[in-house]
C-alpha cells in the first residue's frame, strides 16, 4: 500500500523544479547585495539544507530555530527543515536577550540559525542553553567559535524529500505577544497549501505575474503568506527587505521594484500616508492589491491611501492561530472602518460569555472555523483548551456584525470596558481620535476616575510639527460629536511612541499598566 506523500515543501518547491519556472527569480532582496535566488536555485539549496541537519545529527520532529533576517537563507533554510522532516521556529528579529533564552530553552531547539547582525543579542543566551548543540551564522566577516552557513552549505551532501502526513507538524510560529508572553503555535503540513487555496486564491488573487513585496516580515504568520506561500504556489516573485519598513524605506524599495501587491500593518500605512502627503509615490503604478492586517486599519487611513495611490488597502484580519487572514474585504468591496466578511472555507461566529450567539449590532467574541488551524499551544495544556474547542478557534476579538453581514471591530476581550454603563470600544475612539490632523496614532485604554468608576484614556502620538497646545479640548468636542458624549477620552497624554509587537498590534496591556 503506498501513501501520498503530503510534505508541503513538495507542493511549494519540489514541483517548481522541473518546469519553466525553474530559471524564473523566487526571491529577490531589495537591499543590501540585491542578491536573488531562482525556483531551481531554491530546490536545490533546500537540498543541501537537508543533507546539513544531517551532517549536524539534526534529527526529524526536532526543532531548529531561525532567528533569520528578510534574506534569501530564510526560504532555504525553512523549506530545507520541511524537507528534512525538522521542524523549523522562526523567530521574532526584534526581541530581547531574555526572551530569546526562554523561547530557545520552551523549544528545546538543537540548532539554531542566525543572521550575523542578530547574533550579539541573543550570544548570551547560547552558553548556558542545555538543548542547543549547533549555532550557524549567516553572513558577517567571522564567527568566531560558531559555524559559518555558507561554508556548511558548500560542503554538505544534497538530501531528499521526507515522507509525511498532512497531520505532521511542519512548523511553529510562537505567538506575537500582544498581551503577554509568546507561545509556541505548532502548524501542521496541510495549513500552509489552505491558507493559498482560500485567501491566496479566493480573495487576494495572487498570479504568476505577480510582484510581491510585504513590508511585513517572515518571521510571523501574516508576512509568512504573503513573501512565501502565496507567491511560491503560483511562481510569482518576492522582494525580501532585511531593514527595518519605515516609510521612506517602504517609498524608496516601491520605486526601485514597483511591486504589484505591498503588504503591511495599519501602523506602516499610517505613517506612510503622512509622510506621502497628497503626492501619489513613485513605483506605484503597478500595484493592483494592497493588503493589512495585525490590527484594525483605521478608516481615515484607508480612505486617505486610496484618494492619493489610487488602490484600495484590503484590511483583514487574522492569527497566528489561524496562520493567515480568514476575514476580509475584498476586491472591489472594500468599506473601511469594517473588517469585511468570512475568507470563502472559513466559517464565523461572534459569541456571548456563555457561548450563545449574539443578535446582529451586539457585541460578541469571534469564533472561527478552518482548515489552516494551529494543532495547539506547546506546553500549554491550559491554554489550548481554553483556546481551541473543537473545530473552533477562540480569536480573542470582539466584534458586531451589522445587518449586512459585515463585521465591526471593537477591540481585544479585554479591551473593551463600560463607562456610563454603556459599552466602549477602544478602537472606535481612536479611529475618531486620528481624523484630527495632528493625531498620528492613538490608543485608548480604560482608566479609573477619583470614584474608582472606569472612563476612556487616550495616548496620542502627534504627526511631525504639529503642537500639542489647546489639542486637548479640541480631540474631546471631536470624539463627543462623532461618536458620542460618554465615549470622550477624559484624559489625554501625548506620547513618542506606542508600545507594540513587531507586527504592529498595539499592546494595550502595557498602557493599561501605567494607568494603575
Amino acid at each position: 500500500m503506498t501513501t501520498k506523500n503530503e510534505n508541503a515543501a513538495f507542493w511549494f518547491v519540489e514541483r517548481h523544479r522541473d518546469t519553466p519556472l525553474s530559471t524564473k527569480t523566487a526571491f529577490r532582496e531589495a537591499v543590501p547585495e540585491g542578491r536573488s535566488l531562482s525556483y531551481g536555485e531554491l530546490a536545490q539549496q533546500t537540498d543541501r539544507v537537508v543533507g546539513l541537519l544531517a551532517q549536524h545529527g539534526v534529527r526529524r520532529e526536532e526543532r531548529a530555530a531561525m532567528l533569520v533576517l528578510d534574506t534569501i537563507e530564510f526560504p532555504m533554510i525553512f523549506w530545507g527543515c520541511l524537507k528534512a522532516g525538522v521542524v523549523p521556529v522562526p523567530l521574532n528579529t526584534l526581541l530581547s536577550t531574555d526572551v530569546y533564552n526562554a523561547i530557545l530553552r520552551d523549544s528545546r531547539a538543537r540548532i539554531l540559525f542566525v543572521s550575523a547582525p542578530l547574533l550579539e543579542v541573543v550570544a548570551p543566551a547560547l552558553s548556558s542553553n542545555p538543548y542547543l548543540e549547533t549555532v550557524v551564522v549567516i553572513g558577517g566577516d567571522g564567527v568566531g567559535e560558531y559555524l559559518n552557513f555558507g561554508k556548511e552549505l558548500e560542503v554538505a551532501a544534497p538530501g531528499s524529500l521526507v515522507e509525511v502526513s498532512a497531520d505532521d507538524t511542519a512548523f511553529w510560529l510562537y505567538s506575537s505577544g500582544s498581551t503577554g508572553t509568546p507561545k509556541g503555535v505548532r502548524h501542521v503540513h496541510s495549513a500552509l497549501r489552505a491558507t493559498v487555496d482560500t485567501y491566496g486564491v479566493q480573495v487576494l488573487g495572487i498570479a504568476e505575474s505577480d510582484v510581491v513585496f510585504s513590508a511585513a516580515k517572515l518571521f510571523f504568520a501574516y508576512g509568512l503568506g504573503n513573501g512565501m506561500t502565496f507567491p511560491m504556489s503560483v511562481g510569482a516573485t518576492t522582494i525580501l527587505y532585511p531593514l527595518r519598513p519605515t516609510p521612506d524605506a517602504m517609498f524608496q524599495v516601491i520605486a526601485e521594484t514597483e511591486p504589484t501587491i505591498f503588504c503591511g500593518v495599519p501602523t506602516l500605512y499610517a505613517a506612510m500616508c503622512a509622510a506621502m502627503g497628497q503626492e501619489k509615490p513613485a513605483g506605484t503604478g503597478r500595484l493592483r492589491r494592497a493588503i493589512s492586517a495585525g490590527e484594525a486599519l483605521p478608516a481615515e487611513i484607508g480612505q486617505h491611501w486610496r484618494r492619493v495611490v489610487g488602490t484600495d488597502i484590503m484590511d483583514g484580519v487574522g492569527s497566528t492561530e489561524m496562520l493567515h487572514i480568514f476575514l476580509s474585504n475584498t476586491p472591489g468591496n472594500v468599506e473601511y472602518g469594517t473588517s469585511g466578511t468570512a475568507v470563502p472555507g472559513y466559517e464565523l461566529r461572534l459569541v456571548d460569555d456563555d457561548g450563545a450567539e449574539v443578535g446582529v449590532d451586539e457585541i460578541g467574541e469571534l469564533l472561527v472555523n478552518g482548515p489552516s488551524a494551529a494543532d495547539g499551544y506547546w506546553n500549554q495544556r491550559a491554554k489550548s483548551r481554553a483556546t481551541f474547542e473543537g473545530v473552533w478557534t477562540h480569536t480573542g476579538d470582539k466584534y458586531h456584525r451589522r445587518a449586512d453581514g459585515r463585521l465591526v471591530y471593537c477591540g481585544r476581550t479585554d479591551d473593551l470596558f463600560k463607562s456610563s454603563g454603556i459599552w466602549v470600544s477602544p478602537f472606535e475612539v481612536e479611529q475618531a481620535l486620528i481624523t484630527h490632523p495632528a493625531v498620528l496614532e492613538a490608543a485608548v485604554v480604560a482608566h479609573r476616575d477619583p470614584e474608582g468608576l472606569e472612563k476612556p484614556k487616550a495616548f496620542i502620538v502627534l504627526k511631525d510639527g504639529a503642537s500639542a497646545d489647546g489639542l486637548e479640548m479640541a480631540l474631546k468636542d471631536l470624539v463627543k460629536e462623532k461618536i458620542g458624549k460618554w465615549k470622550y477620552p477624559r484624559w489625554i497624554e501625548v506620547v513618542e511612541e506606542l508600545p507594540k509587537t513587531a507586527t504592529g498590534k498595539i499592546q494595550r496591556f502595557k498602557l493599561r499598566n501605567r494607568c494603575t
